[in-house]
């Protein structure tokens, strides 16, 4: 779907390069708690998934709105720089709204601590990845839409 809505391949490839990394912090997140990964957990990573695509989209929107400053490092750090209050404020009020499940002993909530943690490990590195490895993807890609060989080299 990323494809057919920016009819871009480099854009499409950094945005879930940039997600499959935050599912690998899910993983490393369920490994270093030493939970197992289950229903909820995948649940959690599902979710996931969807955040911080919606997130590369919010970005990747903001850096296309900013298409007439020519510096693409000046382009990606406004564009950052415009869109870091809304990701950190979501992504704070995701995390602390979860923590009561991972931290709680009650009963009930060892069934729901793994989906907590999952969603806390992926949204914990969801701000890193999309502000500074989703460019920086974007740049070392730039030249493929173009079909220029040079760039990508």
């Amino acid at each position: 779907l990323l494809l057919f809505l920016y009819e871009s391949f480099r854009v499409a490839a950094a945005m879930l390069t940039t997600t499959l990394l935050a599912v690998a912090a899910v993983f490393i997140g369920l490994w270093l708690t030493g939970t197992e990964l289950n229903i909820n957990a995948m649940m959690g990573m599902t979710m996931v998934i969807g955040i911080v695509t919606e997130v590369s989209i919010f970005y990747y929107s903001e850096l296309a709105e900013l298409g007439a400053v020519r510096d693409p490092v000046a382009r990606a750090i406004t564009a950052g720089t415009n869109r870091m209050r809304p990701i950190l404020m979501t992504t704070l009020a995701a995390i602390l709204a979860l923590l009561p499940l991972v931290l709680d002993q009650g009963q009930g909530a060892a069934m729901q601590r793994p989906l907590a943690i999952a969603i806390i490990s992926g949204l914990a590195v969801q701000v890193p990845l999309v502000l500074t490895v989703l460019p920086a993807l974007l740049a070392l890609t730039r030249g493929l839409d173009r079909g220029d060989a040079s760039a990508a080299s």
